[in-house]
């Protein structure tokens, strides 16, 4: 056993004076048949009304540019805020839009579109006869709205809104008004840092335990929360969308979520208060939960909850008070919530975890009980009065329990419907699928009197995802195939359009067809196409795709999907260069841990962080191959992390050069955010492979003291288990080349870019071959095309001078 806090000592100590070698590099550029896929287009989402006859197109631009990603931003109680426009700095957005008939087919064109659009929060109204959505400019947010019949798009707001948090807009049952939230028109410039402090940052906590995890960009001072007041607090406005005037709801406030009644005669706003916190993000800052009538006028405080700084220890840990609030999708207005019973400590032993509460209009008198839960609530699926179906899970033992309940009957009993472990891909029922009532809400899709409802699912089996349909009956609980997705095709259903016709959308792909959509018909098995995008990845035709399966040491099967170039030909060419990629996962169970995941029929794409690029340099792609971290019973799976690494491993080794497709002595690994640990502890504890390639990963586990991953130990509970998992105390055992990429701005939780720079330092002070890239502006995924280029230049140098190439130096590695 090793001195660990010997070793941690020094290794902190000596790391401070280490001499860092600094090199100046400019964005690079990868070879242009990678460089090629970064610039394919990007296929365009669909969004499909509520009538299900109109489909809205939604076009996506490039990667940003570094000049838009390195904009100022704000990062403030756990978000990110740009300060010039009070929106999200890091979301996405769509260029444009067009509207698609599903029974033509024809496609029309939005005209009044705004110029250099930037499209976000696309909501259709509750008709399906308008869509509105939000407009980014450089100074602001405005509202824009898409009326379906005349495809003409108009302003409804200057740039006024304040997309900071929460909700950003709701369209009202009415379909003619929209509730917005509006930055305050008189509040001045933005607080201003003081110019000498007023005195010390001060935290003190009274002896209560307030375990939390490592959260990124939380308040550090007053000015901060300053800062976080002003650019959330907001004025709420509702908007007649056919004059096109808007009057104040409300007083202004830090509002987050606004949810309209499904009846829209009242509305559930959630708002936040001071004191805030240093430790954890905005939602858990102290909130009031308040019912207001559809004049605005409040007609009852739901909730006012304190802040949540000392939540239990545990995943399954929650707060105390109400919390989960949602309307009943049935009802005109009810409001239901749940509450701990727990005291929201997964460690008491309780008969039940969780109670149902609900009021009706007009919400007066007090809350009435509900059904009880044994685990964690986990939702509710409403039907009727008669239906409705509750969801409740355990992480312990990866339970899940589906129940069937009568909402007219709050104190009745549940029935379980479904009772399994959620990590059992291959017996998962699948989800219960819903229609819009008369209120635009999603209920449960039934026939036959209620009698029967319809299950979609993946289909996860031992040859690969096939996606199903089923009818359920509800009083046998026995279900009935209606239709399963077929070889060589992979097609996910997509919503049941009509249950007496069997007509389903659904989205259709193979190995070579990229994903469309069309309508089939469930009795005759005829589909008719309804988009038709191309293939932006051509230079990809012809590569060979293979889901192969094997066996770990100990009998756990296993299986990755294998990559070959475009006509290789293994008798001609031999054993090629191999990338493989991975990202762990734990399990209770043996034969969760051996389900086989992905479809062998999918389209071959690629994202930016894929590692398929390297299919065009010649190199064999193990991409996916199981990482299995399994503990049965009491066992812990990170117990013997380590050495279930380096099993899973050696395995899939041993296959593919069985298979005659790699050369041994020629293989990288890599992987991100826990990929990258992966990756790092195999190179510290295997000689298994040539060199590695780390991006975004956290490498000493005691920075992340209160748990990680699914590790619910906090250090102090496993301090073996916390010090052997991390590859930061075993840099001296690392040999092989590995390339360490992380994002200076990393905002994921856990892997703070310190975890890449201490490592890097450990490594170097003994003498690795290690490469540390940071990405200027960059979080936990990289966004800018700069950025991305780069970073497939650096992998792919690396890959080339440490991997393809490395046979030139004659070492070799032990089996």
């Amino acid at each position: 056993m090793r001195n660990w806090k010997f070793i941690t000592t020094i290794l902190l100590l000596g790391l401070a004076n280490l001499l860092v070698a600094q090199k100046d590099v400019t964005y690079q550029t990868p070879p242009k048949a990678i460089a090629d896929l970064i610039d394919a287009p990007l296929t365009p989402t669909v969004s499909i009304g509520p009538d299900e006859e109109t489909i809205l197109l939604l076009s996506q631009p490039g990667y940003p540019s570094i000049e838009e990603v390195s904009q100022e931003e704000l990062r403030i109680a756990g978000i990110r805020i740009n300060p010039k426009n009070n929106a999200s700095s890091r979301a996405g957005y769509s260029d444009g839009m067009k509207l698609q008939s599903m029974s033509s087919g024809k496609a029309r064109a939005i005209t009044g579109l705004p110029q250099e659009a930037r499209i976000q929060n696309v909501q259709w109204s509750v008709d399906g006869k308008k869509i509105a959505f939000t407009n980014n400019t450089a100074t602001g947010v405005e509202l824009w709205m898409v009326d379906v019949a005349t495809a003409a798009a108009k302003k409804l707001t200057e740039a006024i809104i304040n997309d900071a948090i929460g909700s950003t807009f709701e369209w009202l049952p009415d379909n003619q008004t929209i509730l917005y939230k509006s930055i305050l028109t008189n509040r001045g410039e933005a607080p201003k840092m003081p110019s000498a402090p007023k005195g010390p940052v001060v935290q003190a906590n009274e002896g209560i335990a307030a375990p939390v995890r490592t959260y990124q960009d939380l308040l550090q001072n007053p000015h901060d929360a300053d800062l976080f007041e002003y650019y959330t607090t907001s004025q709420l406005m509702t908007l007649n969308v056919a004059t096109g005037k808007s009057a104040k709801f409300g007083e202004a406030s830090m509002v987050g979520n606004v949810e309209p009644s499904p009846d829209g005669n009242y509305l559930l706003i959630s708002t936040i208060k001071r004191p805030f916190s240093y430790i954890v993000p905005f939602n858990s800052f102290p909130q009031e939960w308040t019912i207001v009538d559809k004049m605005g006028k409040k007609v009852r405080m739901v909730a006012d909850i304190p802040i949540a700084e000392n939540i239990p220890k545990g995943f399954n840990a929650t707060r105390e008070g109400p919390r989960s609030f949602t309307w009943r999708a049935d009802a005109p207005a009810t409001l239901y919530w749940v509450e701990a019973q727990d005291g929201g400590d997964p460690k008491r032993e309780v008969a039940v975890r969780d109670k149902m509460f609900y009021l009706e209009a007009p919400f007066s008198g007090e809350a009435k009980g509900g059904i009880s839960f044994k685990f964690r609530y986990g939702g509710v699926m409403w039907g009727d009065g008669n239906l409705a179906m509750a969801f409740e899970r355990w992480t312990a033992t990866r339970q899940e329990v589906v129940s069937q309940w009568s909402p007219d009957k709050p104190m009745g009993s549940k029935l379980v419907v479904f009772d399994r472990l959620y990590e059992d891909r291959y017996n998962d029922p699948g989800s219960f699928e819903t229609k819009r009532n008369q209120y635009g809400r999603n209920v449960l899709l039934t026939a036959n009197d209620g009698k029967t409802l319809f299950l979609t699912g993946q289909g996860a089996s031992a040859e690969g995802n096939r996606p199903f349909v089923d009818e359920f009956e509800l009083d046998s609980k026995q279900t009935k195939r209606l239709w399963r997705s077929e070889a060589p095709y992979y097609e996910i259903p997509i919503s049941i359009v009509d249950v007496t016709k069997g007509t389903l959308i659904t989205r259709r792909e193979s190995n070579t067809e990229p994903p469309n959509y069309f309508i089939r018909d469930l009795k005759t098995g005829k589909t008719r196409q309804l988009t038709n995008f191309d293939n932006p990845f051509k230079v990809l035709e012809g590569v060979s795709k293979e889901l192969v399966k094997y066996k770990r040491a100990d009998g756990i099967e296993l299986s990755g999907t294998l990559y070959l170039p475009k006509d290789y030909n293994k008798d001609k060419d031999g054993p090629l260069p191999t990338f493989m990629w991975a990202y762990p996962r734990e399990y209770k169970t043996a034969d969760a841990a051996s389900q086989v995941t992905g479809s062998p029929y999918e389209f071959t794409r690629i994202s930016s962080g894929s590692p398929l690029f390297w299919i065009t340099q010649g190199y064999a792609i193990f991409d996916g191959f199981s990482m299995p971290i399994l503990g049965e019973g009491d066992q812990e799976p990170n117990e013997t992390f380590v050495a279930q690494l380096r099993m899973n491993a050696e395995s899939a080794i041993n296959k593919l050069v069985e298979m005659g497709v790699t050369d041994r002595n020629r293989i990288g690994v890599g992987g991100h955010s826990y990929g990258a640990f992966m990756t790092a502890n195999l190179l510290a504890h295997t000689d298994l492979f040539a060199a590695g390639i780390a991006r975004s990963g956290a490498y000493n586990r005691t920075l992340t003291p209160f748990g990680f991953q699914s590790e619910e130990r906090t250090f102090w509970e496993a301090p073996d288990v916390y010090n052997t998992m991390s590859p930061f105390m075993y840099a001296d055992q690392i040999k092989e080349p590995i390339l360490l990429i992380h994002g200076e701005a990393d905002n994921n939780s856990g892997t703070f870019p310190i975890q890449s720079e201490r490592f890097y330092a450990a490594l170097k002070g003994h003498g690795a071959t290690a490469r540390l890239v940071m990405l200027p502006a960059e979080s936990h995924g990289y966004r800018a095309k700069e950025s991305i280029m780069h970073m497939l230049w650096e992998m792919n140098t690396w890959l080339d001078k440490n991997v393809k190439n490395r046979s030139a130096n004659g070492k070799e590695i032990k089996p």
